[in-house]
């Protein structure tokens, strides 16, 4: 599988390595400001920056050449994303983290909600801690998980960032040095508290993740998630 790395950063050199060790190419090493040629690629995979994520998904999907993104921040888009795709008939995974360890926490965290539903005792928060190069708060994994919560849980219908209101769900979102991802999800009550987290060792996972997407997605045609990836929900 010859691949395009849209951004060249150290998540985008981390799945290089993955890569290579998978018996793949690697064709385009491009940042957001350089210029390629997508069609070497038979797939592209972008971990860029939130500025520049769209036009490389958009580049991507105009010249037929399907696409993972992992870039977090660039969601006002994503519907035009998902249209473009459509009319191309075209192939795209968007994913808030790629880990598979995060995506059965994503799991773990919708059945927990559904269980706490009728305790309304229980209030929930989620904090998140990232390395201090991140540059949007919170992470888009945080919102994934606030979101699903949202989606099945009756007293909460949204989130709020280092704020408590009532029916928000309070993400705490802290940066701190050589944090690759923390997340955890807790339920406080007057008696004691239930929590649930995951955190992540290195970039390893993440990598893999999205190598082992670019490898599913190759030769289908839609708009997919992780979910469909590894057959789980």
């Amino acid at each position: 599988m010859r691949i395009a790395l849209l951004g060249y950063g150290k998540m985008g050199k981390t799945i290089e390595q993955i890569a290579l060790q998978r018996g793949h190419t690697i064709v385009i090493k491009a940042n957001h400001n350089d210029n390629y040629d997508i069609t070497q690629a038979d797939i592209a995979i972008d971990f860029s920056i939130p500025s520049a994520a769209f036009k490389n998904i958009s580049h991507s999907l105009t010249h037929n050449i399907p696409v993972i993104s992992g870039t977090t921040g660039w969601l006002k888009d994503y519907d035009k994303a998902v249209a473009l795709c459509e009319a191309k008939n075209g192939a795209f995974i968007y994913a808030s983290n790629f880990s598979l360890g995060v995506n059965i926490f994503f799991e773990l965290n919708t059945n927990l909600a559904k269980m706490m539903n009728t305790l309304k005792q229980y209030k929930v928060s989620i904090e998140e801690i990232h390395h201090t190069q991140k540059l949007d708060a919170p992470s888009g994994t945080a919102i994934t998980l606030a979101n699903d919560i949202i989606s099945v849980h009756s007293n909460y219908n949204s989130w709020q960032l280092n704020k408590e209101t009532d029916n928000a769900i309070q993400i705490l979102a802290k940066r701190e040095e050589d944090v690759p991802g923390t997340h955890t999800i807790n339920y406080n009550s007057d008696i004691d508290t239930i929590n649930i987290k995951h955190v992540a060792h290195n970039r390893q996972g993440f990598a893999l993740g999205a190598v082992v997407a670019a490898e599913w997605l190759l030769g289908k045609t839609g708009i997919f998630t992780m979910k469909d990836v590894l057959n789980i929900g």
